[in-house]
């Protein structure tokens, strides 16, 4: 059933301010999370780790944010988007600036855990909070660029490491996380909730003070419905494909440019801010041709063609052309997650949206959780590029399941 609303003039007044909060907020959650990249090497000497151990450090990390996500989505819904986000912000950036004080492994992947319970809930949070104020004829625009701030976070970690990790060491690199606090604080003091959240928080008053029985939950609401309970499974499924892809390469594509094609730290930091730079282009036009041919054929067509060119780079890369072919990597990589966010958030109504995306994208996200340990495992006993061919299977079947079974536009976010 459609949900139909008048556009609310608050959203219009506040969005571009919304925007610009939540993109600097999704910049500090991907640098964040870049940082353990850049610092693998650090951190495996520091600590004498493996491969293995060093692989399972992002594993930690996913799962982390897998569980932020959920219970993330789900407090959004009780207690508000602008307030899940401004405490998750703080969550990630004390609980970062934390992991250059650990003295052991243990210690770092502890407190690694529970700083990614602050940015898997951001991520989700944030983009339900924009989608439900930026109007509907140019909303993946808008959350195409606002996935470009992740795409800059990058790019920022990629320039912070190459001056920081050479000079002052690897936990400089973590010290300085902890600057978001004071934006989180300017957040939560001029940015309103959405009205159609304030709108059904009031309904659900009303109801109470009338004497109707307690509201159901959300997620019994999702599981109740046929519909809702088969749209969540298939944006799990999808959702685990497209991050057991993303967080794959992102995890161990500077890796794979310093060992297994010998580039030293300097070229392979620039080669990397060229791909983030191509993936923020990618993110920005995708949001962009989706608002004008459909979310779903431009989504289905960055998972697909990533899936074509991963074996490409392995199987055909050479000194001379390794740098065109990482920026149009970049490109392809970048456009399903210029798309993702206003596709999930679309596909459920506003009393069930915050714990349905937060769910589905994150019970996705254990499985992705996967990836770094798998890609681990088999650079131990073989080669990166080999892994890299097993992610290109995943982004295939990531593109073929919207592809053939998700309709868009199912739900206004702003009614």
């Amino acid at each position: 059933m459609q949900d139909i609303s008048a556009k609310p003039a608050a959203g219009e007044r506040i969005w571009i301010a919304v925007f610009v909060f939540v993109f600097l907020a999704l910049m500090v959650d991907g640098a964040d999370l870049m940082f353990l990249s850049y610092s693998l090497s650090s951190l495996k000497k520091e600590f004498g780790i493996d491969n293995q151990l060093a692989g399972n450090l992002g594993t930690i990390t996913l799962v982390g944010m897998a569980v932020g996500g959920i219970w993330g989505g789900w407090v959004a819904d009780k207690f508000g988007r602008v307030r899940v986000t401004v405490g998750c912000i703080v969550i990630f950036s004390v609980g970062t600036a934390i992991l250059g004080a650990t003295q052991t492994y243990m210690q770092f992947a502890v407190a690694r855990f529970f700083a990614s319970i602050g940015l898997g809930a951001v991520y989700v949070v944030g983009n339900t909070l924009m989608a439900e104020y930026v109007p509907t004829r140019y909303r993946t625009t808008v959350l195409g660029s606002l996935q470009a701030g992740w795409s800059v976070g990058y790019l920022v970690a990629t320039l912070l490491a190459g001056w920081i990790l050479p000079a002052h060491g690897w936990r400089w690199l973590f010290y300085i996380a902890i600057i978001p606090v004071g934006m989180a604080v300017l957040m939560q003091f001029m940015v309103p909730e959405p009205p159609n959240w304030l709108a059904m928080r009031a309904r659900l008053a009303e109801g109470k003070g009338a004497g109707v029985a307690k509201a159901e939950s959300s997620w019994r609401l999702i599981f109740s419905n046929p519909a809702h309970a088969r749209m969540f499974m298939l944006w799990a499924f999808t959702a685990g494909f497209l991050q057991f892809g993303y967080y794959g390469v992102n995890t161990w594509m500077p890796s794979y440019l310093e060992k297994d094609l010998h580039m030293d730290f300097k070229a392979m930091t620039g080669y990397m801010v060229g791909t983030y730079i191509a993936m923020i282009a990618g993110k920005i036009i995708a949001g962009w041709l989706a608002d004008r041919f459909g979310r779903r054929v431009i989504f289905a067509f960055g998972a697909l063609g990533t899936a074509v060119f991963l074996p490409v780079i392995v199987l055909f890369n050479s000194p001379q052309n390794i740098i065109y072919l990482m920026i149009f990597f970049g490109f392809l990589y970048g456009i399903p997650y210029g798309v993702n966010a206003t596709y999930m958030t679309e596909s459920f109504e506003t009393r069930i949206r915050g714990s349905a995306v937060g769910g589905a994208y994150n019970i996705g996200r254990v499985g992705a959780a996967l990836a770094p340990a798998v890609i681990g495992y088999l650079a131990t006993r073989g080669s990166i590029g080999t892994g890299f061919l097993l992610l290109g299977v995943a982004y295939f079947l990531c593109g073929m399941i919207p592809a053939l079974f998700i309709k868009e536009k199912l739900y206004d976010t702003q009614a």
